[in-house]
């Protein structure tokens, strides 16, 4: 359940997040900030829990298939050689057969419990070209040779589920890199507006959820910060019905310095298993979208 993304990804989403609250996490260049006062954060926090626990915001996202892993499951025992690992981080493939130009309109997705959910079922050629965004063959690159339909197993915001997968072979391996094929859940409006209201260095918005935990007692999240604070915190409200996270930048600094974004993986403990709630962003109102902010995304559709 771990997130990958180029160095140039990584680049595009702080790009965007400058664009919508990055001036708030850096505090480089303005007047000097005493940190994310806590109960400003734990009363926005509180907001956001009371809007969405209950909602019908919250009923449609329990009804849906959001996912919330890797959509990409690499063959049994990972890749073989330092080759083969840079072409998959470069999303380097090089098709050298045919792939199915026919399926189903839709597909299941099922959950340990029984409940099942149908979703219309993506196409071979579109799923290849969602892992394949490079295609250059005198580079380090991965050969698929064929594909056929079978499913996989990825984590959800329902928990764990079985859903359709494109099977594809690959030249020199045994078994074969899998891609779930089937579209997610359109993401519900949020029963909050974004806390944009707030002054800056109060409370930042979180990056994207970059792992979930076995037993789901505790979450990693990419946050935000300057190169001119103490790196960033996230706090955690517990209800019910959702985890809210708020993330803020310890002690950011004035002065002499670039207002340059970084990214750190934080992660925070639960009371309990997250297990069916929502995972919320204390500025964004939103669910921690497991991907690139702004990008593709299995959360957002």
């Amino acid at each position: 359940m771990r997130i990958r993304a180029s160095h140039t990804a990584r680049l595009l989403a702080l790009a965007a997040l400058s664009a919508t609250g990055l001036g708030a996490v850096s505090g480089c260049g303005g007047e000097k900030e005493a940190g994310a006062p806590a109960e400003v954060a734990a009363t926005r926090a509180r907001q956001v829990a009371a809007a969405w626990d209950g909602s019908p915001s919250a009923d449609a996202w329990r009804a849906g298939y959001h996912p919330m892993g890797e959509a990409v499951q690499l063959p049994r025992g990972g890749l073989r050689s330092q080759a083969d690992k840079r072409a998959y981080q470069a999303q380097n493939f090089v098709l050298q057969g045919t792939l199915p130009t026919t399926w189903p309109k839709d597909g299941q997705v099922a959950w340990a419990n029984g409940e099942a959910l149908a979703r219309p079922l993506i196409g071979a050629q579109e799923t290849y070209k969602a892992v394949a965004r490079a295609q250059v063959e005198d580079i380090p690159h991965l050969t698929v040779t064929g594909a056929e339909l079978g499913e996989m197993t990825l984590y959800t915001s329902r928990g764990p589920a079985t859903v359709p997968a494109w099977l594809f072979t690959l030249q020199n391996y045994a078994t074969p890199l899998k891609r779930a094929a089937v579209s997610p859940s359109k993401l519900p409006p949020p029963p909050v507006k974004p806390a944009h209201d707030l002054p800056a260095g109060q409370l930042a918005p979180l990056g994207r959820l970059a792992r979930i935990a076995e037993d789901g007692r505790s979450i990693s999240v990419i946050a935000i910060h300057g190169v001119c604070d103490d790196g960033p915190s996230v706090d955690v409200l517990e209800t019910h019905g959702s985890v809210v996270l708020s993330a803020s930048v310890k002690n950011p600094e004035t002065g002499n310095c670039s207002a340059q974004a970084k990214e750190k993986q934080v992660t925070v403990k639960l009371n309990r298993s997250v297990g069916d709630r929502i995972l919320l962003d204390a500025y964004t109102g939103r669910p921690v979208p497991y991907g690139l902010p702004n990008g593709p995304s299995p959360s957002w559709s």
